[in-house]
């Protein structure tokens, strides 16, 4: 583990100890040290004001006493305003500022972290640029759009010291996650030996388009509002459409993203990982069919999905889009919802949604956890466990190592759907075997002059 940093708030604490006891007979109250006093505030600044990143910071950061929210930095100059407003009007100050460049951001030294919600292929750059200036981050799903570039972001949070939150908030804001994953961990339906995982696809979406069902290909002014250059950033300069710059155009454009087999995915995929106890590897084969959308049209990643990946050990994940796993979950389950988490064992199945926690047997709903059973790191919500994290220094409940490991399910389902044809994986060495045309599918290229250098 890196050597734990004293954080700009601690230092200041130090110096005004100090002087406190210079000044003799000074009386400073005892709230000025407190973990809630300005000197001890984590600063967090939001990159991407959009409706995730603002759902985030009211949901998770807003409310915690000991956090403010200084900046709120968009391609879009009406959204940064009104959440900075928003959030000022909170904290009833001019606390929160707007901005439309993130590295005025970063270049604050007063920011100890970054909450990052653009779109996807904004997400490790992001990260990358806020690790290398010595910034925390916490990332939303998916990580990536090209594996290689999240092994350079790895590779700058290990230099660094980063703590990093993968934002898969079902670890820590919802507890039958966590309970379904232990029963499954310690043997309570035996040996598990497939995970069905599924999840909404493209054809949940299909009406938010302004032309249906795959957006608008019709070339049309940019807003004044939105500075199309940085939107695009990284990924190739296209002509501006209607259904481009939007969170659908960001969810199912591929220059963008990889569409819900990774945006949506990523949840089961991540509790599958959790509850199998396989947060430091992936599956080495992976096998499965998709729909992809006609040539020439704007959204255009993977619209339905059906991939099987098989670990060393021989269990399975079948990763689903939800048109796919409908019949399938219904011959089992008791209720069918578009999204979800089953482990198969030997003994029964235990399943898990943003609802509920089931079971093939009801005894298991209440089965009390031996002392000398597995237990997985409880959390007051995924975003508490950032900041609580930021000044422990210890590692989050969802790292970037877990993060890697479960974006790389995603990338290899989408590359062997795409080449149409199965892929072998090198877990230890994070390499496709002996197949050089998919090998190339794990990076793409950046536009200048965005590099990771």
């Amino acid at each position: 583990m890196p050597t734990a940093r004293p954080s700009r708030r601690h230092l200041l604490k130090q110096t005004t100890l100090a002087a406190a006891a210079l000044s003799f007979p000074t009386i400073v109250p005892s709230s000025v040290f407190g973990q809630n006093a300005p000197s001890n505030r984590i600063n967090l600044a939001l990159l991407g004001s959009g409706s995730r990143g603002t759902d985030n910071c009211q949901y998770s950061f807003l409310p915690q006493a000991d956090v403010r929210i200084v900046a709120a930095c968009d391609c879009r100059k009406s959204r940064r305003e009104s959440v900075a407003k928003s959030f000022n009007d909170h904290y009833k100050g001019e606390v929160c500022k707007p901005y439309a460049d993130f590295r005025e951001v970063l270049g604050r030294t007063d920011v100890d972290a970054v909450v990052i919600a653009t779109a996807d292929h904004w997400h490790v750059p992001l990260a990358y640029y806020a690790a290398k200036a010595k910034k925390d981050v916490y990332c939303e799903k998916p990580l990536s759009v090209a594996m290689a570039w999240s092994y350079k972001l790895r590779e700058m949070c290990r230099k660094n010291g980063t703590v990093f939150q993968y934002g898969t908030q079902q670890r820590g804001d919802q507890n039958q996650f966590r309970r379904a994953c232990e029963l499954a961990l310690n043997g309570y339906i035996g040996d598990v030996k497939l995970v069905d995982v599924w999840s909404p696809d493209m054809s949940t979406q299909f009406g938010a388009a302004t032309k249906p069902p795959y957006g608008s290909t019709e070339v049309v002014p940019v807003p004044a509002d939105l500075d199309f250059e940085m939107w695009i950033g990284p990924a190739p300069m296209k002509p501006y459409t209607a259904d481009r710059c939007t969170n659908f155009g960001g969810y199912h454009i591929y220059d963008y993203a990889l569409g819900f087999i990774a945006g949506w995915a990523v949840h089961p995929l991540d509790i599958a990982q959790w509850g199998l106890g396989m947060d430091n590897t992936t599956p080495v084969s992976y096998e499965g069919t998709g729909k992809i959308p006609p040539k020439g049209s704007l959204w255009n990643t993977i619209e339905s999905f059906d991939v099987i990946s098989t670990y060393a050990n021989g269990a399975k994940i079948r990763n689903m889009g939800s048109r796919v796993a409908e019949p399938v979950v219904k011959a089992y389950h008791q209720v069918w919802r578009d999204h979800g988490t089953t482990f198969h064992g030997t003994k029964g199945w235990i399943s898990v949604d943003r609802m509920a926690m089931y079971s093939s047997d009801k005894n298991l709903q209440s089965v009390q956890l031996k002392d000398s059973d597995k237990k997985l790191n409880p959390a007051a919500g995924q975003g508490r466990n950032f900041i609580d994290c930021l000044r422990s220094r210890k590692a989050t409940i969802s790292p970037v190592d877990a993060a890697i490991n479960c974006d790389t399910i995603s990338h290899l389902g989408d590359i062997c759907i795409r080449l149409g044809r199965p892929i072998k994986w090198d877990a230890a060495k994070e390499q496709i075997v002996a197949d050089e045309e998919a090998s190339k599918m794990l990076d793409r290229p950046m536009r200048a002059p965005w590099t990771m250098a």
